[in-house]
Protein backbone atom coordinates (compact mmCIF):
# COMPACT_ATOMS: atom_id res chain seq x y z
CA UNK A 1 0.00 0.00 0.00
CA UNK A 2 1.17 3.04 -1.20
CA UNK A 3 2.93 6.00 1.88
CA UNK A 4 0.90 8.76 2.43
CA UNK A 5 2.10 12.30 0.76
CA UNK A 6 1.17 15.66 1.11
CA UNK A 7 2.80 18.55 -1.45
CA UNK A 8 1.73 21.77 -0.86
CA UNK A 9 2.04 25.49 -2.24
CA UNK A 10 1.37 28.88 -2.42
CA UNK A 11 -0.03 31.33 -5.36
CA UNK A 12 -1.33 34.29 -6.63
CA UNK A 13 -4.92 32.39 -6.40
CA UNK A 14 -4.00 30.82 -3.27
CA UNK A 15 -3.10 27.26 -1.97
CA UNK A 16 -2.84 24.64 -3.24
CA UNK A 17 -2.87 20.80 -1.42
CA UNK A 18 -1.63 18.35 -3.43
CA UNK A 19 -2.39 14.73 -1.87
CA UNK A 20 -0.56 11.04 -2.42
CA UNK A 21 -0.99 7.97 -1.87
CA UNK A 22 -3.33 5.79 0.70
CA UNK A 23 -4.88 8.54 3.13
CA UNK A 24 -6.52 5.71 5.61
CA UNK A 25 -6.69 4.53 8.92
CA UNK A 26 -4.06 2.40 8.90
CA UNK A 27 -1.30 5.54 8.36
CA UNK A 28 -3.31 7.89 10.11
CA UNK A 29 -0.42 8.41 12.59
CA UNK A 30 1.57 9.74 9.23
CA UNK A 31 -1.24 11.58 8.03
CA UNK A 32 -1.07 13.40 11.55
CA UNK A 33 2.21 14.60 11.50
CA UNK A 34 1.97 16.00 7.74
CA UNK A 35 -0.87 18.04 8.54
CA UNK A 36 0.09 19.31 11.62
CA UNK A 37 3.13 20.77 9.90
CA UNK A 38 0.73 22.64 7.19
CA UNK A 39 0.34 25.85 7.32
CA UNK A 40 -2.23 27.73 5.54
CA UNK A 41 -3.49 31.32 5.09
CA UNK A 42 -6.68 31.26 6.45
CA UNK A 43 -8.41 33.96 4.22
CA UNK A 44 -7.17 32.33 0.88
CA UNK A 45 -8.77 29.81 -1.53
CA UNK A 46 -7.24 26.07 -1.21
CA UNK A 47 -7.09 24.04 -3.93
CA UNK A 48 -7.25 20.63 -3.18
CA UNK A 49 -6.10 18.31 -5.91
CA UNK A 50 -6.71 14.15 -5.53
CA UNK A 51 -4.45 13.20 -8.44
CA UNK A 52 -2.10 11.02 -7.17
CA UNK A 53 -4.41 9.71 -4.29
CA UNK A 54 -4.70 6.18 -3.90
CA UNK A 55 -6.77 5.53 -0.96
CA UNK A 56 -9.07 7.48 1.28
CA UNK A 57 -11.57 6.69 3.86
CA UNK A 58 -13.40 8.53 6.89
CA UNK A 59 -10.28 8.79 8.81
CA UNK A 60 -8.14 10.60 6.11
CA UNK A 61 -11.11 12.86 5.56
CA UNK A 62 -11.67 13.52 9.34
CA UNK A 63 -7.86 14.47 9.51
CA UNK A 64 -8.01 16.69 6.24
CA UNK A 65 -11.27 18.69 7.50
CA UNK A 66 -10.47 19.57 10.84
CA UNK A 67 -7.17 20.66 9.81
CA UNK A 68 -8.41 22.77 7.85
CA UNK A 69 -11.24 24.66 9.99
CA UNK A 70 -8.72 24.27 12.81
CA UNK A 71 -6.42 26.62 10.40
CA UNK A 72 -9.11 28.92 10.17
CA UNK A 73 -10.19 28.13 6.82
CA UNK A 74 -13.61 28.48 5.50
CA UNK A 75 -15.08 25.76 3.78
CA UNK A 76 -16.72 27.45 1.07
CA UNK A 77 -13.41 28.40 0.29
CA UNK A 78 -12.16 24.98 -0.31
CA UNK A 79 -12.03 23.47 -3.82
CA UNK A 80 -12.14 19.66 -4.52
CA UNK A 81 -10.28 18.27 -7.57
CA UNK A 82 -9.82 14.79 -9.11
CA UNK A 83 -11.50 13.10 -6.44
CA UNK A 84 -14.32 9.93 -7.27
CA UNK A 85 -17.65 10.38 -6.75
CA UNK A 86 -17.38 7.99 -3.53
CA UNK A 87 -14.91 9.93 -2.21
CA UNK A 88 -16.66 13.44 -2.95
CA UNK A 89 -19.66 12.41 -0.73
CA UNK A 90 -17.71 10.97 2.13
CA UNK A 91 -15.96 14.56 2.00
CA UNK A 92 -18.62 16.58 2.15
CA UNK A 93 -20.70 14.25 4.13
CA UNK A 94 -17.76 14.54 7.05
CA UNK A 95 -18.32 18.27 6.60
CA UNK A 96 -21.73 18.44 6.93
CA UNK A 97 -21.58 16.43 10.09
CA UNK A 98 -19.09 19.09 11.72
CA UNK A 99 -20.84 21.97 10.80
CA UNK A 100 -24.07 19.88 12.45
CA UNK A 101 -21.85 19.00 15.64
CA UNK A 102 -20.58 22.47 15.83
CA UNK A 103 -24.06 24.15 15.81
CA UNK A 104 -24.56 27.77 15.83
CA UNK A 105 -22.92 30.25 17.95
CA UNK A 106 -24.83 30.80 21.40
CA UNK A 107 -25.76 34.27 21.34
CA UNK A 108 -25.04 36.26 25.26
CA UNK A 109 -28.02 36.48 26.85
CA UNK A 110 -28.77 39.91 28.88
CA UNK A 111 -29.98 39.87 32.10
CA UNK A 112 -33.49 41.11 30.61
CA UNK A 113 -33.93 38.13 28.54
CA UNK A 114 -32.70 35.67 31.66
CA UNK A 115 -35.57 37.49 33.98
CA UNK A 116 -38.09 36.59 31.08
CA UNK A 117 -37.06 33.04 30.73
CA UNK A 118 -37.29 32.91 34.59
CA UNK A 119 -40.37 34.65 34.91
CA UNK A 120 -41.72 32.49 31.76
CA UNK A 121 -40.70 28.46 33.02
CA UNK A 122 -42.35 30.01 36.55
CA UNK A 123 -45.71 31.21 34.88
CA UNK A 124 -45.63 27.56 32.89
CA UNK A 125 -44.92 25.86 35.95
CA UNK A 126 -47.92 27.48 38.42
CA UNK A 127 -50.07 27.10 35.48
CA UNK A 128 -49.04 23.17 35.79
CA UNK A 129 -49.46 22.91 39.19
CA UNK A 130 -53.07 24.23 39.10
CA UNK A 131 -54.18 21.80 36.10
CA UNK A 132 -52.84 19.04 38.42
CA UNK A 133 -54.96 20.80 41.62
CA UNK A 134 -57.62 20.62 39.00
CA UNK A 135 -56.94 16.61 38.55
CA UNK A 136 -57.15 16.06 42.02
CA UNK A 137 -59.94 17.79 42.97
CA UNK A 138 -62.20 16.23 40.54
CA UNK A 139 -60.42 12.70 41.65
CA UNK A 140 -61.88 13.72 45.20
CA UNK A 141 -65.27 14.67 43.64
CA UNK A 142 -65.23 11.38 41.91
CA UNK A 143 -64.22 9.53 44.95
CA UNK A 144 -67.06 11.22 47.37
CA UNK A 145 -69.43 10.23 44.83
CA UNK A 146 -68.43 6.48 44.58
CA UNK A 147 -67.07 5.57 47.47
CA UNK A 148 -66.43 1.93 46.51
CA UNK A 149 -63.79 3.17 43.82
CA UNK A 150 -60.99 3.72 46.54
CA UNK A 151 -57.97 1.33 46.04
CA UNK A 152 -58.16 -0.20 49.98
CA UNK A 153 -55.03 -2.51 49.48
CA UNK A 154 -52.57 0.41 47.42
CA UNK A 155 -54.11 2.72 50.81
CA UNK A 156 -53.18 0.12 53.32
CA UNK A 157 -49.74 -0.17 51.30
CA UNK A 158 -48.98 3.85 51.39
CA UNK A 159 -50.27 3.81 55.38
CA UNK A 160 -47.75 1.09 56.49
CA UNK A 161 -45.06 2.86 54.83
CA UNK A 162 -45.75 6.78 55.63
CA UNK A 163 -47.16 5.87 58.94
CA UNK A 164 -45.85 2.86 60.40
CA UNK A 165 -42.59 2.82 58.56
CA UNK A 166 -41.63 6.56 59.75
CA UNK A 167 -42.73 6.22 63.45
CA UNK A 168 -39.06 4.71 64.90
CA UNK A 169 -37.37 8.24 63.67
CA UNK A 170 -40.57 10.50 64.86
CA UNK A 171 -40.06 9.03 68.23
CA UNK A 172 -36.44 9.28 68.10
CA UNK A 173 -35.87 12.84 67.16
CA UNK A 174 -39.04 14.17 68.70
CA UNK A 175 -37.58 12.50 72.33
CA UNK A 176 -34.25 14.08 71.57
CA UNK A 177 -35.82 17.49 70.54
CA UNK A 178 -37.62 17.37 73.99
CA UNK A 179 -34.17 16.63 75.56
CA UNK A 180 -32.29 19.00 74.21
CA UNK A 181 -35.08 22.26 74.98
CA UNK A 182 -35.90 21.12 78.33
CA UNK A 183 -32.14 21.21 79.29
CA UNK A 184 -31.23 24.73 77.37
CA UNK A 185 -34.28 25.85 78.97
CA UNK A 186 -33.90 24.49 82.12
CA UNK A 187 -30.12 26.27 82.33
CA UNK A 188 -32.01 29.45 82.02
CA UNK A 189 -34.94 29.00 84.92
CA UNK A 190 -32.33 27.66 87.29
CA UNK A 191 -31.15 30.92 87.90
CA UNK A 192 -34.25 32.54 89.00
CA UNK A 193 -34.87 29.13 91.54
CA UNK A 194 -38.40 28.60 88.97
CA UNK A 195 -37.27 25.34 87.95
CA UNK A 196 -40.91 23.94 87.88
CA UNK A 197 -41.76 26.47 84.53
CA UNK A 198 -39.44 24.44 82.48
CA UNK A 199 -43.04 22.07 82.14
CA UNK A 200 -44.71 25.10 80.88
CA UNK A 201 -42.05 26.30 78.19
CA UNK A 202 -41.63 22.67 76.70
CA UNK A 203 -45.44 21.45 77.08
CA UNK A 204 -46.37 25.00 74.82
CA UNK A 205 -43.08 24.37 72.56
CA UNK A 206 -43.58 20.94 71.90
CA UNK A 207 -46.95 20.37 71.27
CA UNK A 208 -47.62 23.58 69.48
CA UNK A 209 -44.47 24.14 67.41
CA UNK A 210 -41.51 21.72 67.62
CA UNK A 211 -44.00 18.60 67.30
CA UNK A 212 -46.14 19.47 63.95
CA UNK A 213 -43.31 21.01 62.56
CA UNK A 214 -40.17 18.47 62.87
CA UNK A 215 -42.90 15.75 62.44
CA UNK A 216 -43.94 17.47 59.30
CA UNK A 217 -40.12 18.40 58.23
CA UNK A 218 -38.93 14.31 58.38
CA UNK A 219 -41.95 13.57 56.40
CA UNK A 220 -41.40 15.75 53.44
CA UNK A 221 -37.85 14.30 53.68
CA UNK A 222 -38.93 10.87 53.95
CA UNK A 223 -42.18 10.27 52.43
CA UNK A 224 -42.35 13.23 49.81
CA UNK A 225 -38.91 12.08 48.08
CA UNK A 226 -40.12 8.30 48.10
CA UNK A 227 -43.20 9.50 46.53
CA UNK A 228 -41.29 11.53 43.68
CA UNK A 229 -38.98 8.63 42.95
CA UNK A 230 -41.71 5.98 42.68
CA UNK A 231 -43.75 8.05 40.65
CA UNK A 232 -40.94 9.01 38.58
CA UNK A 233 -39.89 5.36 37.93
CA UNK A 234 -43.07 4.52 36.96
CA UNK A 235 -42.66 7.26 34.75
CA UNK A 236 -39.63 6.48 33.55
CA UNK A 237 -40.99 2.81 33.05
CA UNK A 238 -43.85 3.93 30.86
CA UNK A 239 -45.97 2.01 33.46
CA UNK A 240 -48.35 5.51 34.40
CA UNK A 241 -48.92 5.30 30.33
CA UNK A 242 -49.72 2.21 30.53
CA UNK A 243 -52.73 2.97 33.45
CA UNK A 244 -53.87 5.62 30.87
CA UNK A 245 -54.19 2.92 28.37
CA UNK A 246 -56.31 0.46 30.27
CA UNK A 247 -58.98 3.94 30.62
CA UNK A 248 -57.74 4.32 34.43
CA UNK A 249 -57.15 7.49 36.02
CA UNK A 250 -53.24 7.59 37.33
CA UNK A 251 -54.69 10.35 39.53
CA UNK A 252 -56.66 8.32 40.96
CA UNK A 253 -55.08 4.99 41.47
CA UNK A 254 -51.44 6.26 41.97
CA UNK A 255 -51.94 10.06 43.87
CA UNK A 256 -55.66 9.65 45.97
CA UNK A 257 -54.12 6.77 48.30
CA UNK A 258 -50.57 8.73 48.50
CA UNK A 259 -52.71 11.41 49.57
CA UNK A 260 -55.46 9.85 52.13
CA UNK A 261 -52.57 7.85 53.75
CA UNK A 262 -50.64 11.01 54.82
CA UNK A 263 -53.04 13.32 55.77
CA UNK A 264 -54.32 10.27 58.12
CA UNK A 265 -50.78 9.34 59.33
CA UNK A 266 -49.18 12.73 59.72
CA UNK A 267 -51.59 14.08 62.29
CA UNK A 268 -51.36 10.67 64.71
CA UNK A 269 -47.38 11.30 64.32
CA UNK A 270 -47.59 14.40 65.58
CA UNK A 271 -49.56 13.48 68.57
CA UNK A 272 -46.65 10.76 69.00
CA UNK A 273 -44.14 13.18 68.68
CA UNK A 274 -46.16 15.43 71.07
CA UNK A 275 -45.85 12.25 73.57
CA UNK A 276 -41.86 11.54 72.78
CA UNK A 277 -41.19 15.29 72.85
CA UNK A 278 -42.83 15.65 76.64
CA UNK A 279 -41.01 12.65 77.60
CA UNK A 280 -38.09 13.65 76.82
CA UNK A 281 -38.46 16.59 78.72
CA UNK A 282 -39.76 15.21 81.47
CA UNK A 283 -36.25 13.13 81.70
CA UNK A 284 -34.09 16.12 81.76
CA UNK A 285 -36.11 17.83 84.10
CA UNK A 286 -36.37 14.48 86.80
CA UNK A 287 -32.44 13.86 86.57
CA UNK A 288 -31.11 17.83 86.35
CA UNK A 289 -33.37 20.44 87.33
CA UNK A 290 -34.96 17.62 90.44
CA UNK A 291 -37.95 18.08 88.96
CA UNK A 292 -40.02 14.63 89.78
CA UNK A 293 -42.02 12.80 87.25
CA UNK A 294 -44.93 12.95 89.74
CA UNK A 295 -44.75 16.57 90.06
CA UNK A 296 -43.97 17.29 85.88
CA UNK A 297 -46.87 15.62 85.03
CA UNK A 298 -49.60 17.17 87.71
CA UNK A 299 -47.90 20.40 86.05
CA UNK A 300 -48.53 19.64 83.05
CA UNK A 301 -51.92 18.90 83.48
CA UNK A 302 -52.13 22.71 84.74
CA UNK A 303 -50.79 23.83 81.93
CA UNK A 304 -51.04 22.11 78.76
CA UNK A 305 -54.99 22.32 77.63
CA UNK A 306 -56.12 20.30 75.00
CA UNK A 307 -56.62 22.82 72.48
CA UNK A 308 -53.20 23.44 72.18
CA UNK A 309 -52.44 20.10 71.30
CA UNK A 310 -55.59 19.59 69.29
CA UNK A 311 -54.28 22.92 67.15
CA UNK A 312 -50.53 21.51 66.53
CA UNK A 313 -52.53 18.31 65.32
CA UNK A 314 -54.80 20.51 63.19
CA UNK A 315 -51.58 22.20 61.29
CA UNK A 316 -50.45 18.30 60.55
CA UNK A 317 -53.71 17.80 57.80
CA UNK A 318 -52.19 21.10 55.95
CA UNK A 319 -49.10 19.96 55.87
CA UNK A 320 -49.85 16.80 54.86
CA UNK A 321 -51.89 17.87 51.63
CA UNK A 322 -49.32 20.26 50.57
CA UNK A 323 -45.77 17.07 50.88
CA UNK A 324 -48.32 15.08 49.05
CA UNK A 325 -49.47 17.70 46.36
CA UNK A 326 -45.95 18.71 45.91
CA UNK A 327 -44.49 15.14 45.27
CA UNK A 328 -46.95 13.66 43.15
CA UNK A 329 -46.84 17.12 41.26
CA UNK A 330 -42.94 16.84 40.55
CA UNK A 331 -43.30 13.02 40.29
CA UNK A 332 -45.49 13.39 37.44
CA UNK A 333 -43.13 16.29 36.04
CA UNK A 334 -39.90 13.25 35.69
CA UNK A 335 -38.97 13.44 32.34
CA UNK A 336 -38.21 9.80 30.76
CA UNK A 337 -34.60 9.86 32.07
CA UNK A 338 -33.19 8.59 35.29
CA UNK A 339 -31.03 11.93 36.01
CA UNK A 340 -34.70 13.47 35.84
CA UNK A 341 -35.48 11.26 38.76
CA UNK A 342 -32.84 12.64 41.14
CA UNK A 343 -33.25 16.21 40.38
CA UNK A 344 -37.37 15.92 41.19
CA UNK A 345 -37.01 14.43 44.18
CA UNK A 346 -34.20 17.10 45.12
CA UNK A 347 -36.85 19.44 44.09
CA UNK A 348 -39.56 18.10 46.09
CA UNK A 349 -37.48 18.00 49.51
CA UNK A 350 -36.67 21.51 49.17
CA UNK A 351 -40.03 22.69 48.22
CA UNK A 352 -41.90 20.61 50.62
CA UNK A 353 -39.75 21.93 53.62
CA UNK A 354 -40.41 25.77 52.28
CA UNK A 355 -44.19 24.77 52.29
CA UNK A 356 -44.26 23.55 56.01
CA UNK A 357 -42.33 26.34 57.16
CA UNK A 358 -44.64 28.76 55.46
CA UNK A 359 -48.04 26.86 56.26
CA UNK A 360 -46.61 27.30 59.84
CA UNK A 361 -45.86 31.07 59.58
CA UNK A 362 -49.43 31.18 58.10
CA UNK A 363 -51.09 29.59 60.97
CA UNK A 364 -48.65 31.51 63.37
CA UNK A 365 -50.13 34.28 62.18
CA UNK A 366 -53.85 33.53 61.93
CA UNK A 367 -54.04 32.11 65.36
CA UNK A 368 -51.85 33.69 67.66
CA UNK A 369 -53.26 33.18 71.03
CA UNK A 370 -51.96 30.53 73.58
CA UNK A 371 -55.05 29.09 75.11
CA UNK A 372 -55.00 29.07 79.17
Amino acid sequence: MDEPGLDHGLSEAGCELRLRGAWCIDHLERVDRMMAELRVPHDRAVRVDAAGLTRLDSAGVMMLVNRLRALGVVWSNVSLHHFKPAQLTLIHLVADRLDARAGPRRRRRTPLAVLGRSMAGATASLAGQFVFLGRITEALWDLARHPARLRHRELTVQLQSVGLGALPIIMLMTFLVGVVFAYLLGVQVQKFGANIFVVDGIALAVARELSPMLTAILIAGRSGAAFTAQLGAMKVTEEIDAISTLGLSPVQVLVLPRLIAIVIALPLLTFVGDVMGILGGAVVAASQLDVTYYTFFERLKAVLPLETVLFGMYKAPAFAAAIAFIACRNGFAVTRDARSVGAYTTTTVVQGLVAVILINAVFAVLHPEIPR
